[in-house]
């Protein structure tokens, strides 16, 4: 064990259990894929033993708050969320507050997974800086700190020292990025490989993707189509070319499209289509006319106006922005 990172997870009852056992996981497997004790994983809670999750599993921490002492490298911070009259609202536990403000200052690396922002915010260890979340609680966030840059777009935000993630599977994407800080790409793409995902989510830092930015369809037939506009972004995307695809005349197939996502089809091709294009924007440093052919967009002029209209700034302006982001 000797030489080997100190990662420390706070835990608290009705954490979400993935918060704590995403990072865990991929922490546990980059020692594996290295061949040796890179990280050692310490469980701390208001007192040692068991701790019951958000998904009523339980959890044994290794120690109490007050017995974590010595060099930390990762303070890690997952979140928990009550379910208030308007939606989900980020618990924001005092004692965790209290611990965690005592102990960041000495730790090389703080890093909150989901929710877990809101603590770091009430330790103040956000004021001045960028910082993400769970899309769900960012306007809570932004409303109780307005010294903190709250952005609900990206998967995850580095800030100096700390790091905050977006919603509860962008854990895993936080602490492969953190191992390909510490390790390496290339020792981060064989953990990556071995859970099965991606070392830099298809999406980049986008944490919505159009057909989930809008319930189910009562029409399996209409998500059917969604998820085929989704795959085809080259392909003729017009409403008489989907109204034939659906065997629909294209008025009645407006009719329908609009009553079950709330919005029109070209609408919604273009909407798919500028978040291809965003992908591409944030993950690549293909030239604009490439980026609007492979986003199905077409030409850099027919680019420049989709961004302008969908989220009100320019692909330059956009790169720029999320290229340097984490």
């Amino acid at each position: 064990m000797a030489g080997a990172r100190r990662v420390v997870i706070a835990v608290f009852p009705d954490v979400d259990l993935l918060d704590v056992t995403g990072p865990a996981e991929v922490f546990a497997l980059a020692n594996r894929e290295c061949g040796r004790t890179a990280y050692r994983v310490d469980l701390a809670g208001r007192q040692a033993g068991p701790v019951a999750t958000s998904a009523g599993v339980r959890l044994l921490t290794d120690l109490a708050f007050g017995e974590v002492t010595g060099a930390i490298d990762t303070l890690v911070v997952p979140g928990a969320v009550d379910l208030g009259a308007a939606g989900p609202v980020a618990r924001v536990d005092p004692d965790v507050v209290a611990w965690v403000a005592a102990v960041a200052p000495s730790a090389r690396r703080v890093a909150s997974v989901c929710v877990g922002a809101h603590v770091l915010a009430a330790a103040g260890l956000l004021d001045g800086k960028t910082a993400t979340t769970h899309w769900s609680t960012a306007a809570q966030l932004a409303a109780e700190h307005p010294a903190v840059r709250v952005d609900p777009d990206p998967i995850f935000v580095r800030s100096g020292k700390v790091w905050t993630g977006a919603g509860i599977s962008a854990c895993m994407d936080l602490a492969l990025a953190l191992v390909a800080e510490d390790l390496g790409e290339e020792l981060a793409l064989a953990v990556a490989r071995q859970l099965v995902v991606y070392l830099k989510r298809q999406g980049g830092q986008s944490q919505f993707s159009v057909p989930l930015s809008t319930p189910p369809a009562g029409r399996r037939d209409i998500d059917t189509l969604r998820m085929y506009i989704t795959e085809h972004l080259g392909a003729d995307l017009s409403a008489p070319a989907l109204a034939e695809r659906m065997c629909l005349s294209e008025r009645h197939f407006a009719r329908v499209f609009r009553q079950e996502t709330g919005t029109t089809p070209a609408a919604y091709v273009e909407a798919a289509r500028v978040e291809a294009a965003r992908r591409l924007l944030e993950s690549t440093d293909q030239p604009l006319d490439e980026v609007a052919a492979g986003s199905g967009l077409g030409s850099v002029e027919t680019l420049h106006r989709a961004l302008r209209r969908q989220i009100g700034t320019t692909p330059a302006a956009y790169r720029r922005r999320f290229r340097v982001t984490a």
